[in-house]
């Protein structure tokens, strides 16, 4: 571990407890500089990379569309009319960003024909005059748009900005459509705007498709009519100003339910199979518009909220104003979605960005967690008001190790002006780090001071572009602090503090001691960490409380006790994001998991305690935990060679009536490793459970208990079509190693999405591996379709690809070095398939992927 140093540097020893410390002087540093300019290199003279906000020289008032689609040709024929004027300083040039277009004419609003310069990318249009801030003007610009991608990124794996969906309609499994995806200046690729952050405009759009298909935009629905032939003019207007980047549009077959919150509009599209399922789809969506309106202090200020389903996404879920759209992967039935609480967590994050992000919006990326860091702690904030504070914990738990697993190479600022491309900013910085630090500051202020201050932010900047300091200002305007060394350090350094904590007793007083053992070359050597310690004494029911703050590199608290604490913790509230050495024995987290309040004290003892014997005495009290995530990991850690009566007993109860689907799954699962005759009863009752992974466990379980009856039970389930089925059935099927059971999966490679692909498809390897090698070249060349079908979804994608991979492992053990022999031949199809997905594969994340196989 590097070490910073400094001119005298500590060195600590600990002697009987007591510290003592050794200065040692260092050796003089020398700093010198290039004798002459010609000595200079660039790198000792350079300035650092800064990204600007962009330069505003003209302001986009208004944006009139006017598109229709051509199809075949996957582009978008369209009619701009902007209006303008100069931001501030007089000007005759209007800059606009128009990507891969055919311009057609430009025109004054009074129709004279303007000059202009295009380069592809910008429009630079010689306008009749020099314009002063006091004047508007009007441009037309009749043109036609090919969207072209270029590249993406992890967050937006396409720059595309607008999408065709199985254009020619060949493609019986996926709906035509078409959609947007503008973040993070990619709508500039189907309509001529200023595509920056810190610009924003009100718009209308007249969108004319075919009339079998539903339209859906930004704003209300003013009209719709319906023309001669066989079209409809949609007419979408939206009159309160937002960012080119979160402008929108959805064409497709859609089932629209329709909901309503006090007297908005609250509209879901789905694909017409789901209509039924749409409410569950987008759960609690009017109760929330109210839960965010009240905590945020502002009424939810759009016109409607809408949100629809797209097929291809090339995101999770983007926040358009007053029309968000998600990824089919949040489409799935209310029996699919029983305790999963994604769909809830993506839901709210979608629309606390209406305050975050579209109200108030980032005047530049640099300043990206603004938008995300606000809609990722909406989730922390959602599950608590919804499910409870245990809920709400064991998400950050998701999302504090969501930003720790990032490479220590990759730390960055959190406000980072010298990102190298703006999409890297999408990335667990902006959220998962953002949002983490808002908890602290919540906790840090108090719950009343945190709802004011964001209160007067969202307040003081209505529909404006904002950077990081106007955050903080209102901040410390509320609660009158100086808040410059919090965002100093959390927003405007990179890294996070490395504690190690050493807990003892000595002399009537409990010690904390604590080391920050960070890297101080461009993480902060020291942390400022304000926190509280709780001290629990053997018989007494609340602990003694200190508040602290941990300013030093090493450092040392002392609290009075009269005896041995039987529990000392840093920062119980458990809020603070570090990486942590918390040297505690595990008789101190036995005590920790029955006294201390919080889900991750309970978690922190239930993953950490080493000794077996010493973990089975918190065993009974996990099962029987309030929090289905605690009883969770003490179902999924629980020794069956080795269990008590009583817990054999709970297993069972907990197989059978177990509220949380995913932990009785698990505990199904358990049955068939233990001695008792009523597993497969319970197995055999769990297979009509209404949860999918509930009857996936129940028949895999049933197949490992009874074989002949369990792949009755397969047969049976051979046409269902549900993920957690399906992966059961191939499961069960692999292990039989027969080579009738391969149409099933054959017919089943495109019936699989998201990790799902992964063990379907490790399932068709095993069986793959276990037939007669003839079988082997069909497989490959269905795997080989499959990965090099960019139609397909990236996870069948990498699907494929793993497939190959490991298939090529598996025959090279089973003698594919002999270079006269048939399966050296079969070897090379696989090679040549691999070579085949790599040269195809158009993602820049997979084709980064796939260089390691």
């Amino acid at each position: 571990m590097v070490l910073l140093f400094t001119a005298c540097t500590p060195k600590i020893a600990r002697i009987n407890e007591t510290v003592v410390t050794e200065q040692r002087q260092l050796d003089t540093l020398v700093i010198t500089a290039p004798a002459t300019m010609e000595e200079a290199t660039d790198e000792v003279y350079k300035l650092a990379v800064y990204n600007p906000s962009d330069t505003q020289v003209n302001d986009l008032l208004h944006t009139k569309l006017t598109l229709r689609f051509d199809w075949e040709k996957e582009q978008v024929i369209g009619q701009a009319d902007l209006k303008l004027k100069p931001y501030f300083y007089p000007t005759s040039i209007l800059t606009l960003d128009a990507i891969g277009f055919q311009i057609n004419s430009i025109k004054l609003g009074d129709g004279t024909d303007l000059k202009y310069d295009y380069d592809d990318r910008k429009i630079h249009i010689n306008l009749p005059k020099n314009y002063n801030r006091s004047e508007t003007y009007q441009v037309l610009i009749d043109y036609i748009a090919t969207p072209r991608g270029e590249g993406g990124s992890k967050a937006i794996t396409s720059d595309k900005g607008l999408f065709f969906i199985n254009a020619d309609g060949q493609d019986p499994n996926k709906p035509q459509q078409i959609w947007t995806q503008g973040e993070t200046e990619n709508n500039s690729r189907w309509f001529p705007t200023i595509d920056n952050p810190n610009e924003r405009c009100t718009q209308e759009m007249y969108l004319t498709v075919q009339d079998k298909f539903v339209t859906l935009s930004n704003g209300l629905l003013v009209s719709s009519t319906n023309n001669e032939d066989g079209t409809r003019t949609d007419y979408w207007n939206m009159d309160q100003p937002h960012a080119p980047y979160l402008f929108m549009l959805t064409v497709g077959e859609f089932a629209v339910v329709k909901d309503e919150w006090e007297n908005i509009p609250v509209n879901y599209y789905v694909e017409k199979e789901y209509e039924a399922d749409a409410k569950a789809i987008f759960p609690h969506t009017p109760e929330m518009l109210s839960f965010f309106s009240e905590i945020t202090g502002v009424h939810y200020p759009w016109q409607k909220y809408s949100q629809v389903i797209v097929r291809d996404y090339v995101s999770g879920a983007m926040e358009n104003t007053t029309a968000v759209i998600f990824g089919d992967f949040i489409q799935q039935t209310e029996r699919e979605l029983i305790d999963g609480l994604m769909n809830d967590k993506i839901v709210a994050h979608e629309m606390m960005h209406h305050w975050f992000g579209d109200y108030v919006t980032c005047e530049n990326w640099a300043n990206l967690t603004l938008n995300e860091g606000f809609a990722n702690y909406s989730e922390y904030l959602w599950l608590e008001h919804k499910f409870g504070r245990d809920e709400a914990d064991f998400h950050l738990l998701e999302e504090w190790d969501g930003y720790l697993s990032t490479p220590a190479d990759n730390l960055h600022p959190l406000i980072y002006y010298g990102y190298d491309d703006k999409e890297d900013m999408f990335d667990a910085h902006s959220y998962n780090k953002g949002g983490s630090i808002l908890h602290m500051l919540r906790t840090m202020i108090g719950d009343d001071a945190f709802t004011t201050a964001y209160q007067k932010y969202l307040e003081d900047n209505a529909y404006s572009a904002v950077e990081v300091d106007e955050l903080r200002m209102a901040f410390e305007d509320v609660t009158g602090q100086d808040l410059n060394w919090f965002f100093n350090q959390w927003f405007h350094k990179e890294g996070h503090p490395q504690l190690d904590i050493e807990y003892a007793y000595d002399d009537g007083m409990a010690i904390v001691h604590i080391t920050q053992m960070q890297n101080g070359d461009n993480v902060p050597a020291i942390f400022q960490i304000p926190a509280t310690i709780d001290v629990y004494m053997n018989g007494q029911e609340q602990p003694v409380k200190k508040e602290v703050m941990l300013n030093e590199r090493v450092q040392t608290f002392r609290i009075p006790a009269k005896e041995k604490p039987a529990l000392i913790t840093f920062d119980s509230e458990r809020s603070l994001l570090a990486e942590w050495e918390d040297n505690k024995t595990d008789d101190e987290l036995i005590y920790q998991f029955r006294h201390a309040p919080k889900l991750l004290d309970r978690f922190q003892a239930i993953t950490q305690i080493e000794d077996h014997e010493k973990w089975n005495q918190i065993l009974p009290d996990a099962l029987h935990d309030a929090f289905h995530g605690i009883r969770q990991i003490a179902v999924e850690n629980i020794d069956t060679e080795d269990m008590q009566e009583a817990v054999t007993d709970h297993i069972l109860y907990m197989a059978e009536n177990e509220t949380h689907s995913e932990v009785r799954s698990t505990a199904i699962m358990l049955l068939a490793n233990m001695d008792s005759s009523k597993s497969l009863a319970i197995a055999k009752k769990a297979l009509n459970a209404k949860a999918y992974n509930v009857q996936s466990a129940a028949l895999q379980t049933i197949y490992n208990i009874e074989p002949k009856e369990g792949l009755e039970g397969a047969k049976k389930l051979e046409n269902e079509e549900k993920s957690d089925i399906i992966i059961a059935v191939s499961a069960i099927y692999a292990a039989e190693a027969n080579a009738e059971r391969l149409p099933y999966f054959e017919k089943n490679l495109e019936n699989v999405d998201g990790y799902t692909c992964f063990d379907f498809y490790e399932n068709y390897v095993n069986i793959i591996s276990q037939l007669d090698i003839k079988h082997l070249s069909g497989a490959v060349k269905n795997l080989e379709n499959l990965g090099t079908d960019m139609k397909q979804s990236p996870w069948r994608r990498i699907g494929a690809m793993q497939s190959l991979n490991s298939l090529n492992t598996i025959f090279t053990d089973k003698g594919g070095d002999d270079k006269e022999g048939d399966m050296h031949s079969y070897l090379e199809k696989i090679n040549a398939a691999i070579s085949a997905l790599k040269a195809k594969e158009t993602n820049p994340q997979l084709k980064a992927i796939y260089e390691n196989f």
